[in-house]
Formats: structure tokens, sequence, C-alpha cells
């Protein structure tokens, strides 16, 4: 079948799933966010399915994984009993944070803990939010996620029904971080939409995780949506940690809008996962603003791992800086755009990326393909890729102060990696990190070793 028939496949079968399950999937919401479900269906029939011939996709073809799946759907949260206090400790011992779990994309009502919050902030379901929070998510909902932009984006909209909302009040700082724990659990193979809302207030502050696991060795395909306002001069950090088995397929979007002087740092590190897609869409909306940008990726086996970045600069003087460096071995695969627009009144701009891989096999393949379009001329921009193998001089010298070839190899490797996971602002969460990468570069992660949880490889 061509890639155009198998498009057309999927499309008409998801189509189906939508009409047949149409009242499960409205069911308990509001009239004005179901209202946003069939202008997203008809853009993503529009786009289809993304594959190779699609311009953002073409280094990850989704065709297929959209043709052959034939999951069940989790139109209503599965119950299990989970004790997130027991379970749960994300190879970080004594880690002060709040906790929060979405368990096949519904937030969990039963076992949310620690709900003592500085006074006025509010996290809870996002269902829950469109009904007792409609004016702030009415007013943010669906407006930086544009359904008609991307085809999975349109997807999500489509078949939306929770996930978590977390509204941060004006100047409000949150102390401990928010960590959002993203499980996959299923008996059979799943396909899970989740969609979340985020808006920080003015001059707040507060550090985001989101972290993913896998429980059992089903097939899974997550769609998951994540939409950040962060308003005038607030400071947040979005931190996240993928970590699921090679069965599983992770499609990710997270929509940012900084105002003026807001700070934003985010750092998505790819641990494992088969198939690996994480869109990311930054708009500097508000003179002043800056975002720092990474990405770590470490990739083994037939493994595939996608990154594409789109940072527009909107209005004057605004600042982000890109860095995201993947290392693939065996047969793994590996791809990076990022895209900068600056537009034409934003002036005094300074945009800058940076891509670099390391191939360990001649096996391995990374596809990288950094972009600027600038309207006006007083900027300061640049962008750079590379891809290449192990430095052989650096390796030597290494070998002739003693050290063995295997461990002076890890050593450069995690060197390599390294400058990534500085950028992590919590000292624990990065020094845990470093660990975590340390034994995955070894072949030696099978999980998080402090988690009583067995997420399968």
């Amino acid at each position: 079948m061509t890639e155009v028939a198998e498009k057309i496949s999927a499309v008409r079968r998801i189509t189906e799933i939508f009409a047949a399950n149409k009242s499960k999937i409205i069911e308990g919401l509001p009239g004005w966010m179901n209202a946003t479900r069939q202008p997203a269906l008809e853009a993503f029939q529009k786009m289809g399915i993304p594959g190779f011939k699609t311009e953002n996709y073409k280094y990850t073809d989704l065709t297929r994984l959209f043709e052959t799946e034939n999951f069940r759907r989790a139109f209503i949260p599965d119950v299990f009993d989970v004790n997130l206090s027991e379970v749960f400790s994300c190879d970080v011992p004594e880690f002060d944070t709040h906790l929060i779990l979405v368990v096949n994309g519904w937030f969990d009502e039963v076992n949310y803990l620690n709900k003592s919050y500085p006074k006025g902030i509010i996290i809870k379901s996002l269902r829950r939010a469109f009904i007792e929070n409609r004016d702030i998510v009415e007013k943010y909902y669906g407006k930086t996620a544009i359904a008609e932009a991307d085809p999975l984006t349109a997807l999500n909209t489509a078949f939306a029904q929770d996930g978590v909302f977390i509204y941060i009040p004006d100047n409000t700082h949150i102390e401990k971080p928010l960590q959002l724990i993203n499980i996959l659990r299923s008996e059979d193979d799943l396909y899970v939409t989740q969609r979340n809302l985020i808006i920080a207030g003015k001059n707040s502050q507060a550090k985001i995780m989101f972290c993913d696991h896998t429980l059992l060795p089903q097939n899974f395909i997550i769609n998951n949506v994540t939409e950040c306002e962060i308003c005038e001069d607030a400071v947040i950090d979005i931190y996240s940690i993928q970590n699921q088995h090679n069965k599983t397929a992770n499609l990710t979007g997270l929509y940012i809008r900084q105002h003026s002087n807001s700070q934003l740092v985010t750092n998505a590190i790819s641990l494992h996962g088969g198939i690996i897609r994480n869109n990311l869409n930054v708009l500097l909306d508000g003179e002043h603003a800056e975002a720092k940008i990474c990405g770590l990726a470490l990739s083994d086996k037939n493994q595939h791992v996608d990154n594409f970045t789109f940072i527009e600069h909107l209005k004057a003087s605004c600042r982000s800086n890109q860095l995201y460096k993947n290392i693939l071995d065996d047969s793994s695969s590996g791809g990076f755009t990022g895209r900068i627009h600056v537009a034409p009144y934003a002036i005094k701009t300074e945009a800058y990326q940076r891509n670099n891989n390391v191939l360990l096999t001649n096996a391995a393949k990374m596809n990288t393909k950094p972009q600027l379009v600038i309207d006006n001329d007083d900027v300061k921009c640049s962008h750079g890729a590379t891809v290449g193998r192990i430095n052989e001089e650096a390796l030597f010298y290494l070998q002739t102060r003693g050290i063995n070839e295997k461990e002076a190899r890890l050593m450069l490797m995690f060197a390599f990696a390294h400058e990534v996971l500085m950028e992590i602002k919590v000292e624990k969460l990065r020094d845990v990190i470093d660990k975590l990468v340390n034994k995955r570069l070894r072949g030696e992660v099978s999980k998080c070793h402090s988690c009583a949880m067995d997420c399968i490889r």
C-alpha cells in the first residue's frame, strides 16, 4: 500500500472511531469545549497522518504506526490499585516535590497527594477545570496549540478528555517542584490522549517536571499536548524525562507563549522509547522575554527520537538559545529540525541554535536541519549542526593516561552529554539524571533503580 493510501485508510478509520465513540468523548464536558472537536477533526482529515512527505515530519514517518494500530482507546479512566507514595521514587530519594499522577491520560483523583499549596494555586483534573474554572481555561485553551497547524495537535484536540490543569496566580513562588508523573498501564495495547494546560501568572515562579513511564510490555501510543502561558516577569522551568519501553510511541507537543520579561528553561531528556516525537513551539510575545531550550537523546537498538522546535520572535529585544544533543548506538535513528523565525518588528533579537550528534556505529543515522527566517536586519542570530564520531585524539589521550578504551569512550560520551544536563536548575534532579545518563550509556539502566515499578524495556 502506498503512503497516500495508508494515510487515507488511517484517517478514515480514526474518523470512524470518533463517530462511534463521540457520546463517550463529549460526556460530562461543557458545550464550548466540545465545540472545538469538529473543526479539529476536519483539520486532521485535511492534513492526514504525518509521513515522510509532510515537511515538518520528514524524519519521522507515522503512517505505518497509525495504519497498523488496533488499540483500545482510553475513553474512560481505568481503575488501578496504585499507591503513589510507596511505588514512586523516580530515582530521586528524599526529593521533595508536589506529586501529580496521570494514568493513561486521566488525572488520578484517588492518589492525588500533597494538596497543600501556597494560597491561590490550582492543580486539578483538566476535565474538572473545564467546568469549575471556565473563565480561565476558555481564555487559554487551544490558543497556542492551534489544531489547524499540526495533525497530531488536531487529533489531540478532537479526542481530548482529561489531563492536568495548573494555575499559578500572580506573585506566587512555588518552592518545591511540581512533579507530573505520566503512567501508561494496560493489559492490552492502548492508545492514549492527554491534554494539559499551565498558566503562570505575573511574577510567578515554578519548576515543573514531566516523568513518563510504562509499566507493562504492551504496545502504547500516547498523544500528549501541553499548553503553557507564561505571563509578565514569570520564571518557569519545564523538565521532561522520557523513560518508556521500546514498544511505546510518545508523541508530545509543548506549546508556550511568553510575555514581557518572562524567563523560560526547557530541558527534554529522552532516555528510552521506541518512537519519540517532541514538538516544541515557543512564542516570544513580549519584549525582553528569554528562553533557554535544551534536549538530550540517548538511543540504541531500533529506537527513533525526533525533536522539532519552532521558536518565533514576535517582539523586540528577546533572546532564545537552543542546545540539542544526540548519542546514537546500534541501528537507532534520530532527527532534529530547529526553526527560528524573527518577525519584522522583532528588532534587537538574539537567537542561537546548536545541534551536535555522535554516532557510535555505522548503522546509526541522524538527520538535522537548522533553519533561520529573519525578517529584519537588527538581529544577532546563528545556527549550526554537527554529526560525527567520538574524537579519536581525545580517546587516545585518555588511553595514554592508563584508562582503558571502554571507560575512555564512556567518559567522552558523558562529557558530551553533560553540557545539556548542566542546564537543569534543580540540583537534586540534575545529580540523579547525571547518574541515570551514566547508567544508560553503560547499558545498565532498565528502570529507575529506586522505583518499585518495573518499567519494562
